[in-house]
């Protein structure tokens, strides 16, 4: 039997991404465990709009189960209303929220006169009265400290009580 001789440039690229795999598996092992952050819904503000455009500043209390502070320097969401899509927005707010603590974040958003038509049709199309089920997901952004790589996701349901 003979032995396969491979050559030196070889055997010290192989050792070398060994060693690197090693190291970044490594790594991972050593970073710390984070909680998904909480975020919920706490109220919706009328904003003034152009045109057929309906506008709302949405607000958002963030909650940190975590053990340090986490930075954010944006945030972006969707929000659907009877499951229907109803309006999206984004802003550049930063800040921090505090290890265990929260902070509310005003978002705002912009209804399209399409979206607006689709939930009249949605209320007149025997929805019950009294709530409505809605979902909000989004991305808050941080400069490398919220999730991996700069940016956590989050989702959260409730339903929004309307005026009698």
């Amino acid at each position: 039997m003979t032995a396969i001789v491979l050559p030196r440039r070889r055997v010290v690229l192989a050792r070398l991404a060994a060693t690197v795999g090693v190291a970044v598996l490594a790594g991972c092992a050593a970073l710390p465990h984070r909680e998904p952050l909480r975020v919920n819904l706490v109220g919706l503000e009328r904003l003034k709009g152009e045109g057929f455009e309906l506008r709302f500043a949405v607000k958002l209390r963030v909650q940190n189960p975590n053990e340090s502070a986490i930075e954010f320097d944006g945030i972006s969401i969707e929000l659907d209303v009877n499951g229907r899509p109803l309006a999206s927005g984004v802003s550049a707010e930063a800040g921090t929220v505090p290890r265990f603590g929260e902070l509310v974040i005003t978002v705002p958003v912009s209804v399209s006169a399409s979206a607006a038509v689709r939930q009249m049709i949605g209320l007149m199309d025997g929805t019950p009265r009294g709530e409505m089920p809605y979902a909000v997901r989004g991305r808050i952004a941080g400069g490398g400290v919220v999730g991996l790589f700069g940016g956590a996701r989050f989702s959260a349901e409730g339903s929004l009580k309307l005026p009698q």
